[in-house]
């Protein structure tokens, strides 16, 4: 059976890049997504290389509604997009301001590329996953999705607009075959294990990754709407 398209939103050296592999090696074709692209470039031509896949570097702006449709234009050519994952994240400062110093502008503008991105890429592939009653959406999320932290307002808001998102998705669209689900992150991701030797308490993007398509596979009957994952040394 012929194969979609994997859009991976968010895509670094890390968790992005491990997902876009993953799903490359199935024999989907990828388009990876960021604002980088001379950085998703050489992703792009280094997972296509390894797996020996078609993948595509595009360029996007999230918090951008016409950037968005514009990225989305050139993957809806490449076919139908059978898979969105979306692993945008406000930056995380391990020094935050105080509330009272946050701008309004820097607290909107978390919102937007955590939770009003997720929506204008949803918003793009939910029409052809309707059409043929099949698709998946996968959220990254973090412990900031539940629980918020002092000092992490900025974060924490943009969380969990994306976690009820995820869940308003799932209960309109999972009757019409559509899979939507949220991972929630606990922990700090290294380099994946087969690149470099990582310490206990590091999460291993690649892991990560296998637990993305474990979730995308999953038989309709039992299907996951919120996974979280943790190193096994995290204190929750």
């Amino acid at each position: 059976m012929a194969r979609g398209v994997v859009a991976v939103v968010g895509v670094g050296p890390k968790l992005g890049r491990s997902v876009a592999r993953r799903f490359a090696h199935e024999g989907y074709t990828i388009a990876i997504l960021s604002r980088d692209l001379d950085k998703l470039s050489c992703f792009a031509d280094e997972i296509a290389r390894e797996e020996k896949a078609q993948v595509f570097a595009i360029r996007i702006d999230c918090s951008d509604a016409k950037r968005v449709r514009e990225a989305f234009e050139g993957i809806h050519s490449l076919g139908f997009v059978e898979v969105l994952v979306y692993n945008v994240s406000a930056p995380i400062l391990w020094n935050p301001p105080k509330f009272t110093d946050i701008r309004l502008e820097s607290f909107e503008k978390a919102l937007t590329v955590s939770a009003v991105g997720a929506f204008h890429c949803a918003q793009q592939v939910l029409p052809g996953m309707i059409e043929r009653r099949k698709g998946t959406i996968l959220f990254t999320g973090s412990d900031a999705s539940v629980r918020g932290s002092a000092g992490f307002s900025e974060l924490t808001c943009g969380k969990f607009a994306l976690r009820g998102l995820s869940q308003c998705l799932a209960r309109e669209f999972q009757p019409q075959g559509i899979h939507v689900a949220h991972i929630i992150i606990d922990g700090t991701i290294g380099t994946p294990k087969s690149k470099e030797p990582q310490e206990d308490g590091v999460m291993d993007p690649d892991a990560i990754a296998q637990m993305y398509w474990q979730v995308h596979i999953q038989d309709r009957s039992a299907w996951t709407q919120e996974l979280d994952l943790r190193p096994f040394s995290e204190r929750f």
